[in-house]
């Protein structure tokens, strides 16, 4: 039996989770602005990928700092991984094709619209929040209350990617 490591965990929040919010550097680099994002996760790869507009504010902003954070968060299990790594562009006409869903027709026509750009993330550090989930969570939650003392409520790593 192979014993997992914090890595394929965080590997395996960031697939499960899927929708992100992508923080990036606005272009004057004083500000920082989020927005969300579908993430399809390709460990083998060490790479993260999203469709997106080639004009969209976010990717000139990444074309002058490529230092994102990728923030994915499940509310319904309580479980969290914030993903620090570098962006590129990519105009990858067989990746677009690739990671074309149905969803994606929301913001194009097609999957050969000439806009459609590969962003591309190669995560370097996530830190992870891997708890029971809501009910066992809010129990324990609660006892820590009553008790006055600290609830464990799962797992927190850092790890490299």
């Amino acid at each position: 039996m192979t014993r997992k490591t914090d890595q394929d965990r965080a590997w395996e929040l960031i697939d499960e989770i899927g929708l992100c919010m992508l923080v990036s550097h606005d272009g004057t680099g004083d500000q920082l602005r989020a927005r969300p994002m579908s993430a399809h996760a390709r460990r083998d790869e060490d790479a993260i990928y999203f469709l997106t507009d080639l004009r969209a504010h976010k990717d000139d902003e990444i074309e002058i700092n490529e230092n994102v954070c990728l923030c994915f968060g499940d509310n319904g299990s309580y479980k969290y991984v914030s993903v620090t790594g570098t962006a590129n562009l990519l105009d990858d006409r067989a990746r677009i094709a690739e990671l074309w869903t149905t969803a994606a027709r929301a913001f194009w026509e097609s999957k050969d619209d000439p806009n459609i750009r590969v962003l591309k993330v190669r995560p370097t550090l996530a830190e992870f929040w891997d708890s029971p989930g809501k009910i066992v969570t809010s129990v324990k939650m609660a006892a820590a209350a009553v008790t006055g003392s600290r609830p464990d409520l799962g797992s927190n790593r850092k790890v490299l990617l």
